[in-house]
């Protein structure tokens, strides 16, 4: 089985971070796995913005975790954010859904970790929850 590719949208990395999140466990799951060599996490670092306005530090403590890759805002990230956006997503989501979509170096896409799967239907992405 090859390792699987991961991004974490903002509602999985604000439950990594809270331990008294009641998906810390499940999430932290995912970061033990890539810590073994089954998969590979990103955190798209627009998402972890905006959720570190709500949870000063988030940022931070991600960036500090060593088996999570931080996903940069690149000029393909803001095309795909302005559609997006226009669409009614938050800029969290919205990075988080480009860094999932099928690229070029991700031909299928990335699984979309997130404890609200339903904002991303019709996003053309696999959003999973922690817990499924």
């Amino acid at each position: 089985m090859a390792p699987i590719a991961v991004v974490l949208d903002h509602t999985t990395a604000a439950a990594l971070y809270d331990p008294k999140n009641p998906h810390n466990e499940a999430v932290a799951a995912f970061y033990v796995q890539a810590s073994g060599g089954l998969g590979t996490l990103y955190a798209p670092v627009l998402s972890l913005a905006e959720v570190s306005l709500e949870r000063p530090g988030l940022l931070s403590y991600i960036h500090g975790l060593r088996f999570i890759q931080i996903e940069p805002f690149d000029t393909g990230a803001a095309l795909t954010a302005t559609e997006l956006r226009h669409a009614g997503h938050s800029w969290a989501a919205a990075h988080a859904i480009h860094a999932a979509r099928p690229s070029a170096v991700f031909p299928a896409g990335r699984y979309l970790l997130t404890l609200t799967p339903e904002l991303y239907d019709r996003t053309g992405v696999q959003a999973v929850h922690p817990d499924q």
